[in-house]
């Protein structure tokens, strides 16, 4: 009976206690709450003494100074939800005073790559203060008939328009469902207290800040009511009816036609440099400055100014987005990124990786433009055994698994781990960043200078991404003789990059195609076999002479184009054969 009893009171107290966490939770938060979760707010209405509980549809807090109504807070989660860059959307702290004015604007909670590793917090706070004052219709980077405009942070394109839209949109359903009249453009604001001098926030983190009031949502006395003191909104306004918003990638694409246009002309002579490689091959010297400089335009204009980049966290995200709620309208956000994944991702079924990580990568290019300067000097360089370099090709794959097992579980933590690709630091940041991470970039750049793309070889992880797919590439375009590898070794020792193999093969997964190898192929001087037909060819077609005759000569002007070694008469016919070339000879 006592165990019973004992049972029965247990049993009792949980009950108990459960009644009143559900009471608790439904009870209305008390307007200091608001405030004191979230002592930003004072920021955004310096001259505020008194905030009201969140409430309405959608919710929002009443802000009053002296018993008049000023404005109203909110966080953008509560009715905006725009997947970012990681896939989640990023919830924003703003305001919106009477006078249809933006009254300011704080970031409470974000998964953001860049936000998180790229981009210093005095940033972030410097930019999200371009919104006091501002009217509800804004765009980033640029002017636009009937909209203000907010500078952009350089490398967080995504971020900072899904930032952008989140807050022009939740700003402008509080007004309309508050009867604010939002204010135009170029309107002379309205006198405003000063906001303070910003002081050190608690660091927003990239997780969970703090949590969000709950509050229970009111519905509004009538949908065309306003709040007292505030002029009534047009007839048959009613929450949410706003007109229908642009999408966010529409307004970047147009203000960047020229931007898009020299990155679409980029990509179509590529496009003809690769289709007409056989032409280019047999005039090796066009075909190097061809490559050099498009290798210079790569670096320069996809890489530092229009912040092309690729990385292993475009992979992931699209892996994520995939497997959550997909939306177009993410990736159109950056038209240079989504051009260039685009054309990838045809040439990794056509070409396989080698067209992007020899000819598109930035960082790559920079490995690359090092690497043929250090032997302008003359640097020494050396090549890793074979047996070691098959062995730290599996590396890369590696580092790809632990990035997206972390990912499955947070893409925080991936992101975090992602810093192993020095391409923010050296490419979308332009060394511009803490002392670890552009020594680090520097060190795996001097590192490519005495081994020929060390980093792209063993350790990057979009390059192992991009592997997987091109197994499935439709056409072999580099050519093979039979003598490849048997006994011929010349393309194998002249590829730094160690993509072909003792025995001939060329591994096209590792392959940069930067046509070092068909430049040999055709070259009747460097492939031995092709030398080997040469020589043949020009002793065939020697012709004796006798003293004071030309009756031997068949055709001067084909014997005035074939070169004629210099011979002596007491040597024997070896002597007129080249020596062999330096690939079959095991050296350079």
């Amino acid at each position: 009976m006592d165990t019973l009893a004992k049972r029965h009171s247990a049993r009792s107290l949980w009950a108990l206690l459960l009644c009143l966490m559900l009471l608790l939770g439904a009870m209305p938060v008390s307007h200091a709450d608001f405030a004191s979760a979230y002592p930003q707010v004072r920021e955004l209405f310096p001259a505020a003494d008194h905030f009201g509980e969140p409430e309405g549809s959608p919710p929002a807090s009443a802000v009053h100074a002296n018993n008049a109504l000023i404005g109203y807070a909110f966080l953008t989660g509560d009715m905006v939800r725009i997947p970012a860059y990681s896939g989640s959307p990023v919830n924003i702290l703003a305001g919106i005073d009477t006078q249809g004015r933006i009254a300011g604007a704080r970031i409470v909670h974000h998964e953001e790559p860049i936000l998180g590793a790229g981009i210093r917090e005095d940033q972030l706070l410097k930019f999200v203060d371009q919104y006091r004052g501002k009217p509800g219709r804004i765009v980033v980077g640029t002017q636009r008939d009937g909209y203000a405009s907010v500078d952009a942070i350089a490398g967080a394109t995504i971020s900072i328009m899904v930032i952008n839209a989140t807050i022009t949109r939740a700003v402008g359903m509080v007004a309309e469902s508050r009867g604010i009249r939002l204010s135009e453009p170029g309107a002379p604001a309205p006198p405003a207290t000063p906001a303070p001098a910003v002081k050190a926030e608690p660091a927003i983190e990239q997780r969970t800040v703090h949590p969000a009031p709950t509050a229970p949502t009111l519905q509004l006395a009538s949908a065309t009511s306003a709040p007292a003191g505030l002029p009534a909104p047009a007839s048959g306004l009613t929450p949410f009816a706003s007109e229908p918003e642009e999408p966010i990638w529409l307004a970047l694409w147009q203000t960047r036609k020229g931007e898009i246009a020299v990155l679409v002309a980029g990509l179509v002579l590529l496009t003809f440099i690769l289709l007409f490689q056989d032409y280019l091959a047999r005039r090796p010297v066009l075909l190097h400055r061809i490559r050099t400089g498009f290798l210079v335009y790569t670096l320069f204009f996809i890489g530092w100014f229009s912040l092309g980049q690729l990385s292993i966290i475009n992979v992931l995200t699209f892996v994520r987005a995939v497997t959550h709620d997909f939306s177009w309208d993410i990736f159109l956000i950056d038209p240079t990124l989504f051009i260039l994944w685009s054309f990838v991702a045809v040439t990794l079924l056509l070409w396989g990786r080698g067209v992007y990580c020899g000819w598109l990568c930035p960082f790559g290019a920079l490995q690359e433009l090092a690497f043929q300067l250090a032997r302008r000097f003359r640097l020494p360089f050396f090549e890793i055994p074979h047996v070691v370099h098959e062995r730290l090709l599996t590396l890369k794959f590696v580092i790809l698994l632990v990035l997206f097992g972390l990912s499955l579980q947070s893409i925080g933590m991936a992101i975090r781990a992602a810093e192993i690709e020095p391409f923010k630091t050296a490419i979308t940041l332009r060394f511009q960043r803490e002392w670890g991470y552009v020594t680090f970039a520097l060190g795996i750049l001097l590192l490519s200078i005495f081994n020929r793309k060390f980093y792209c070889k063993y350790i990057c992880p979009l390059g192992a991404s991009l592997v997987i797919p091109g197994r499935f590439h439709s056409f072999e375009w580099l050519r093979r003789r039979k003598e490849c590898g048997r006994p011929c070794q010349a393309c194998a020792v002249e590829c730094e990059v160690q993509a072909i193999r003792p025995t001939g093969e060329i591994v096209i997964n590792e392959c940069h195609h930067c046509l070092d190898c068909q430049i040999t192929y055709y070259n009747n001087h460097k492939c031995p076999p092709l030398a080997e037909k040469r020589r043949r060819r020009e002793r065939g077609s020697r012709v004796y002479t006798p003293p004071g005759g030309t009756a031997g000569i068949s055709d001067a002007s084909r014997l005035h184009d074939i070169p004629v070694l210099a011979r002596d008469g007491a040597a024997d016919d070896s002597d007129d054969a080249d020596p062999p070339c330096w690939g079959c000879r095991g050296g350079r």
